[in-house]
């Protein structure tokens, strides 16, 4: 599920790359995450041992396959938080 979540929010940042300002940095936001989103895939397919390919429960400390997913965008969505920081401090 984690796949899912993450294919889903690299979809909505492409998307929202056409349709809002350059100074968001949304290419580097949907870049970063159709790369989570590739190495995810990589993973569940070297992975795989037959079953349900999208699970929707895990075996580590996050049980549910959803909020393990949400939980692994933060990282991303920091990074690209500290990036416009950035790119904001560097234009003043």
């Amino acid at each position: 599920m984690w796949l899912a979540t993450t294919s889903i929010a690299a979809t909505g940042a492409t998307l929202a790359k056409f349709v809002l300002p350059k100074k968001y940095k949304l290419d580097f936001l949907a870049l970063m995450l159709w790369g989570a989103a590739a190495m995810i895939l990589i993973d569940h397919i070297f992975g795989y041992e037959g079953g349900a390919f999208l699970e929707k429960t895990t075996d580590g400390m996050i049980r549910n396959s959803a909020l393990l997913g949400i939980t692994m965008l933060v990282p991303v969505f920091i990074i690209w938080g500290i990036s416009l920081l950035i790119s904001n401090l560097k234009r003043r």
